[in-house]
């Protein structure tokens, strides 16, 4: 089995079979059962009829195993410390230990989605929110480290550390992974981490592809399930119009494996059931006067899917939308957009003034990308090279490497054409 079907494999299966072993097994367990019986894929001869029934028995025969040998480890240092300090009348390596067992799995409320379900028990409130974060991205959704930090704007090994640490906390502290009665109480990270799982295939952040449609769905789907549990919220409701608005114009965003901008793109071609879809379902959330960060970045969609043209484009709204937004979640990726909406409306000398004032993007390759773009529009060809130059460095999506590469050929251009 080549590596990049091993790749699919682990993507499209791992997060479903955790689910799966994880209520019997526990998390731990689980995941090194999966990853065992992946390296164990690798030396396939030729691929099963039903690669996912494979994964899933092998993953399963491994748990047990493991299961069995550290069970036969502990009775035979039982035996041991029995007989060395015990008298034969107390001796009874098979008793009771003493111990309370806990449950992997504590079922307060019923899931029916199985990797919903995982979510759910990632998402503990005994772990951090960022452990919560990048436990579940990596268990569930497949994703890996590198994609992972990159999703998070942090450092790939800060990722990785925030795994190891969240699970020697759930096994060390014996913390029992559990489904919530009341799914409210877990909402926002798990929104959050459906949320990343899309814009994963939306632009990938890996080095293969532009896009993953493979991504794309799987979020819509768990949007979905999410609001069956919960029908009538608002920011569910917010988020699965964002999503169906992006979806709309997903087969334009890309030419020959390079990145589209939106005002190059063939609007005829956008879906327009989805953008109807999207309205109706962000008009019933925002009637419900309880705006959060998700309606606020679908009404934000919903001015670009409704435009026809891209000078139709209401600028000024929506930088009014991105001000309002930065005050519910103030993060820099945030102020950015909203420079770049501020730049559209107001010209690009008022763009640049906002990204000067952006701190913890330098080494995020679209901020530098978005710097590279005004300073081009304002005349300022030198420093856009420059500009684009580092965003290319940064950068790892093929497309959005094509695309800066086009630019900066392009500007260059230009500043000879000034001379």
């Amino acid at each position: 089995m080549t590596r990049e079907a091993l790749t699919r494999l682990a993507r499209e299966e791992s997060g479903r079979i955790i689910a799966l072993l994880a209520s019997r097994f526990g998390l731990d367990a689980a995941d090194e059962a999966v990853q065992d019986a992946l390296v164990e894929a690798l030396n396939w001869a030729s691929v099963p009829d039903n690669p996912a029934a494979w994964l899933h028995t092998v993953a399963r025969n491994r748990a047990i195993d493991r299961i069995r040998r550290e069970q036969a480890a502990l009775r035979r240092t039982r035996d041991a410390a029995d007989l060395a300090v015990l008298t034969p009348e107390s001796h009874d390596p098979f008793g009771d230990t003493g111990e309370e067992e806990v449950d992997a799995v504590v079922e307060l409320g019923r899931v029916g989605d199985e990797r919903l379900r995982l979510i759910l028990l990632c998402c503990r409130p005994a772990l951090a929110a960022e452990a919560q974060v990048a436990l579940t991205l990596r268990l569930v959704c497949g994703l890996t480290t590198d994609e992972i930090a990159a999703a998070l704007l942090v450092p790939e090994p800060t990722v990785a550390r925030r795994i190891v640490r969240a699970k020697r906390k759930i096994r060390d502290a014996r913390i029992p992974l559990s489904v919530p009665e009341n799914l409210g109480e877990r909402l926002d990270v798990v929104l959050g981490v459906v949320y990343l799982v899309f814009n994963e295939g939306y632009l990938s952040r890996g080095r293969r592809s532009g896009a993953r449609v493979d991504l794309v769905d799987e979020a819509l789907r768990l949007t979905l399930a999410v609001l069956a549990e919960v029908p009538g919220d608002p920011e569910i409701e917010g988020l699965l119009a964002l999503e169906l608005y992006a979806k709309s114009r997903l087969a334009t965003r890309f030419s020959s494996g390079i990145l589209v901008l939106l005002e190059d793109q063939d609007r005829t071609r956008w879906d327009l059931a989805l953008i109807e879809e999207a309205n109706l379902i962000l008009d019933a959330a925002m009637r419900r006067l309880a705006p959060g960060r998700f309606q606020l970045q679908a009404v934000i969609a919903r001015y670009h899917a409704n435009a026809r043209t891209y000078a139709d484009t209401d600028w000024t709204a929506i930088a009014a939308v991105y001000a309002r937004l930065a005050d519910i979640d103030p993060s820099p990726v945030v102020a950015l957009n909203r420079a770049v909406a501020v730049a559209m409306a107001d010209g690009p000398r008022a763009g640049l003034a906002l990204l000067d004032g952006i701190r913890g993007l330098e080494s995020y390759h679209l901020w530098w990308a978005t710097q590279g773009e005004l300073l081009a529009r304002a005349g300022e060809q030198r420093a856009a090279i420059a500009a684009f130059g580092r965003a290319r460095e940064l950068a790892t999506n093929p497309a959005e490497l094509a695309h800066l590469q086009r630019r900066l050929d392009e500007v260059r251009a230009s500043g000879r054409m000034d001379e």
